[in-house]
């Protein structure tokens, strides 16, 4: 059975084009937000099992969220991505407790599968 995937990104565009990228490489994506309430809403509704994070959103960033997340889910995967290098963010990513960072247009479903594989 595939891994569900819930996309939080504040960009639409990203969104469809990670939707595309992941469900091609088997994943099945089970929903979208373009926040962080609303991600965190989406995530407590359809419990997937890895969620793909926008480091900055409108209302809060993707460290802060993280943290949420694995408070209230300790079994979801969340994989942090941005525009921006992971060197920017230093210890924060592992900090939060990710699975790790991806840049987004380095994004594939090898990329991700890879980081969520042996992550708890």
């Amino acid at each position: 059975m595939a891994s569900t995937v819930l996309i939080v990104d504040d960009l639409a565009d990203f969104r469809a084009v990670a939707r595309v990228m992941l469900e091609t490489g088997g994943y099945r994506i089970v929903g979208e937000a373009g926040t962080g309430a609303d991600g965190l809403g989406e995530a407590a509704r359809l419990r997937p099992d890895i969620v793909l994070l926008d480091v900055r959103l409108p209302d809060v960033d993707g460290f802060t969220l993280c943290r949420e997340l694995r408070t209230r889910m300790p079994t979801v995967k969340v994989v942090l991505c941005s525009a921006r290098d992971a060197t920017d963010y230093g210890s924060r990513i592992t900090d939060c407790g990710a699975c790790g960072f991806l840049l987004k247009s380095e994004l594939s479903s090898t990329a991700l599968t890879r980081l969520v594989t042996g992550c708890r």
